[in-house]
C-alpha cells in the first residue's frame, strides 16, 4: 500500500512540473509570437512640449490650446516651450538627438520639416527621422494685399508682377516654409517674379503686413480670417471654398493650378517605444476629435484633422515626394 501511495505521490509531481513546463512554453512561444503585452510605466514625470516657432504664430497657439487637455488625459504636467530658428530645424535638429524617452516633444508642420534638409546643406536632421505622434491641423495659404492696394483680383496683381519684375514685395514666414514655397510655386505657374521678405514666423509677417513694410503677404487661414478687415484677400490654396472665407477665392478657381496648406501635428525622437507612442497618440487623437475644440479651430480659421502615428507616417511619405519635385523644379527662383 505505502508503494503505491509513494508511486501516485511521485505522478503527481510529475505532472505538476509537467504542466509548469507547459505554461513556460506557451509564454516563450507567446513572446516569440509578439503577443506577450507588456505594460510600460509612462508617463511618471513632467513631458516638454517643444514649439519650433516664435510665440504667439499658429503652432504656439494650437500647443497651449492641448496644453491643459494633455495634462488631464495624461496625468502629469505638460510644459510648452518655444525654440525657434532656422524655419523649425533648430527645433527638429534637438528632438532627433534627444534620448526616445517620451519625456521630450516637439511640434512638426509640413511641408517644412520636407523642405529644410532639401534646401539647407545641413539642417541637423533629416525627415526620416521625424518620428510622427499625430496630425492634428491643417491651415490653407493665402494671399493678401494691403486694403489700399490698387490691385481687386489676382488676375491683376499677376498682371501687373509681369509688368514690373520684382517690382512687388512679398511677405511671409521664414525662408524654404510653406509660405516661400507658395511663392516660388506661384512665380513658376504665372511667369512673375516677386521679391520675398522673410519673417522669423507667422505673427511677426503679419506685424509687419500690418505695418504696410510689404506690398502682398501669403498667410495661413486663421491669420487671414482675424485680419480680413485689414485686408484684401486675393485668393486661397485650400482645394475647394474655404468655409471661413467663403468669398475668397482658390487659386485654381483663379485659374492657377495651386492648392497650399501648412500640417501641424506632433512627433518625437526616433527610437521612441511603440507603447509611449501609441499613449501619446491615443492622447492627441482624443484632443483632435473633441467637438468642442473641433468647433474653436474651424471658427478661428483652421481644419480640424485627425491622423494618428501610421497615417501620419505615411501622408509625411507622399508629401516628400511631392515637394521634393516641387523644389527641384523651383529651387533655382530663390
Amino acid at each position: 500500500m505505502k508503494k503505491f501511495k509513494l508511486l501516485g505521490l511521485l505522478l503527481s509531481l510529475l505532472l505538476v512540473v509537467g504542466l509548469l513546463a507547459g505554461c513556460g512554453g506557451q509564454g516563450d512561444e507567446a513572446k516569440e509570437n509578439g503577443k506577450e503585452d507588456v505594460a510600460v510605466e509612462y508617463p511618471t514625470k513632467s513631458i516638454k512640449y517643444v514649439v519650433p516657432f516664435n510665440p504667439g504664430g499658429q503652432s504656439d497657439l494650437e500647443a497651449r490650446r492641448q496644453q491643459q487637455p494633455l495634462e488631464e488625459i495624461l496625468g502629469t504636467s505638460v510644459v510648452v516651450e518655444n525654440k525657434p530658428g532656422g524655419g523649425g530645424a533648430v527645433g527638429w535638429a534637438t528632438l532627433v538627438n534627444k534620448k526616445p524617452t517620451g519625456y521630450y516633444l516637439t511640434g512638426m508642420n509640413i511641408p517644412h520639416i520636407i523642405l529644410q534638409p532639401l534646401a539647407r546643406e545641413n539642417a541637423g536632421y533629416e525627415t526620416d527621422q521625424i518620428n510622427p505622434i499625430a496630425l492634428f491641423q491643417g491651415t490653407p495659404i493665402g494671399l493678401a494685399v494691403q486694403p489700399d492696394a490698387p490691385w481687386d483680383t489676382l488676375e491683376e496683381f499677376l498682371a501687373d508682377a509681369k509688368d514690373n519684375p520684382g517690382g512687388i514685395t512679398v511677405g511671409g514666414s521664414g525662408t524654404w516654409s510653406g509660405h516661400h514655397i507658395t511663392l516660388l510655386q506661384l512665380q513658376d505657374k504665372t511667369g512673375t517674379e516677386f521679391q520675398y521678405i522673410p519673417s522669423q514666423g507667422a505673427a511677426p509677417s503679419i506685424q509687419s503686413f500690418l505695418g504696410g513694410n510689404v506690398d502682398a503677404l501669403f498667410a495661413n487661414s486663421n491669420d487671414l480670417v482675424q485680419h480680413k478687415d485689414n485686408m484684401k484677400i486675393l485668393a486661397i490654396g485650400s482645394a475647394e471654398t474655404f468655409e471661413p472665407l467663403p468669398d475668397v477665392k482658390t487659386f485654381k478657381e483663379e485659374g492657377v493650378d495651386l492648392v497650399s496648406s501648412i500640417d501641424r501635428g506632433i512627433a518625437a525622437p526616433p527610437g521612441t517605444d511603440e507603447e509611449i507612442i501609441q499613449i501619446l497618440e491615443d492622447a492627441f487623437m482624443q484632443i483632435a476629435n473633441d467637438e468642442e475644440i473641433q468647433a474653436q479651430m474651424k471658427e478661428e480659421g483652421f481644419q480640424p484633422l485627425a491622423m494618428g502615428a501610421e497615417e501620419t507616417k505615411q501622408y509625411i511619405e507622399d508629401m516628400k515626394e511631392k515637394y521634393t519635385e516641387i523644389y527641384n523644379k523651383v529651387k533655382d527662383q530663390a
